[in-house]
């Protein structure tokens, strides 16, 4: 388990820990059920390529999870994502790595919050990213 994150701890340009998961085919069918995303490119690889993809599609918000569990493993155990924000550029497929990188932009107090902003994304092996975002998250003080 990481070491318990403060505010303090936390830089402008600090680079948050990447995430590296593989979107596996029985992965995307677990999500698209549980999500009721019944697009058939995103669980049927022969419905994708009808329609023009290499492969079966992963679901944009399923990206959006990889980048969530990122923050997460980051900021654990108080930490949590007040906000998060994803715009999907280019698409990923089953089977491939989906990395997951970030960094923090600002740091302010708001509200006795202590808040981080952090610009986050998503990029396939060959570092081309695919997913562009950003984030809020809040981190206990040392002072409380």
């Amino acid at each position: 388990m990481a070491e318990k994150l403060y505010y303090e701890d936390v830089t402008e340009g600090m680079e948050i820990p990447a995430l590296a998961k593989v979107a596996t085919s029985r992965a995307l069918v677990m999500y698209c059920a549980a999500y009721e995303d019944f697009s058939e490119i995103h669980h049927d690889k022969d419905a994708a390529q009808q329609a023009g993809w290499p492969s079966t599609v992963v679901p944009g918000l399923f990206t959006s999870a990889f980048l969530a569990q990122m923050l997460t493993d980051w900021i654990t155990p108080d930490g949590t994502i007040k906000r998060l924000k994803a715009n999907y550029r280019r698409p990923h497929f089953a089977g491939e790595t989906i990395i997951c990188k970030g960094k923090v932009d600002t740091k302010r107090i708001e509200d006795s919050e202590h808040l981080v902003e952090c610009e986050i994304w998503a990029e396939n092996a060959q570092g081309e990213r695919s997913t562009l975002g950003s984030a809020v998250i809040t981190i206990p003080s040392r002072g409380g």
